[in-house]
């Protein structure tokens, strides 16, 4: 499972940390020795379904990462107008649904029963901000070889409490990370904060996509934890695993209601 490997590459000692705010909860363990937790990938989005939650199990931190898929759950997302929809595992630990649609500025609940156990996420999908374009600048520390960074151009709204989360397409190949943006600094403004690709750079020429996701706060704590986490920065967050928005009993992983925008364009 993608989020529990990029931790287990990091980080030796984790101590799990589920959310501290109103529906959420500290749990200190030693990875090395638990039980497997379950852990719940979910998302919904403004584009047409069918949407997906993804249910694995984690494995002690000296184990290959091979994570079990948890099956036979029943996994239910409803919205905040009555509409119930029962997902169906379509593979192993994929469950996937049938009816429901995501809509900009409406909230989104999933629960999930398995092996005797509860948990329950809440998800506000926000309004959707425009991406209008991409910019290119040249990066200035690289003097044989031109190389740019792009710079995704929205303007933020002037309500302070805009959060959101972006990947990086270099020819059609998605770079292995994400940036993921608040508006604390540049609230109301047009965005001027850089997405870098790692390897090896971008060059004129190449066709650079950008997909932004508007998330809700609850999920922009989860990934920025989660990229501090995996930079390995000195001086960076106690080694820990992201906080949640999945209560009940003990999980890991997150539940998302996000819009979804993509803009491509050629460096020139």
């Amino acid at each position: 499972m993608k989020i529990w490997g990029e931790l287990k590459k990091r980080i030796i000692q984790l101590t799990v940390i589920v959310a501290t705010l109103s529906c959420e909860k500290e749990i200190y363990v030693n990875l090395n020795s638990i039980e497997p937790l379950i852990v719940i990938e979910g998302n919904i989005t403004d584009t047409p379904g069918p949407y997906f939650v993804k249910i694995s199990r984690t494995v002690n931190f000296s184990s290959e990462n091979s994570f079990p898929a948890v099956t036979n759950a029943l996994v239910i997302i409803s919205d905040d107008i009555g509409l119930k929809d029962t997902l169906t595992e379509m593979s192993p630990g994929v469950y996937k649904t049938k009816e429901i649609t995501g809509v900009a500025e409406n909230s989104y609940y999933l629960t999930v029963n398995v092996e005797g156990k509860n948990f329950y996420a809440i998800s506000s999908m926000p309004k959707k901000i425009t991406l209008d374009s991409l910019s290119f600048s040249p990066l200035i520390f690289n003097p044989t070889k031109d190389l740019y960074y792009t710079i995704p151009l929205y303007t933020d709204p002037v309500q302070l409490g805009n959060y959101y989360r972006f990947y990086l397409f270099v020819n059609g190949e998605k770079e292995n990370t994400y940036s993921v943006f608040n508006d604390n600094l540049n609230n109301g403004l047009v965005n001027g904060r850089p997405l870098f690709s790692r390897d090896p750079g971008i060059e004129k020429g190449d066709t650079v996509s950008v997909e932004m996701h508007c998330i809700d706060k609850n999920v922009y704590n989860y990934f920025y934890a989660l990229t501090q986490l995996s930079s390995g920065r000195p001086g960076g967050v106690t080694p820990s695993n992201p906080t949640s928005n999945i209560s009940g009993d003990y999980a890991l992983g997150y539940f998302s209601a996000h819009t979804i925008q993509r803009v491509t364009q050629i460096v020139k």
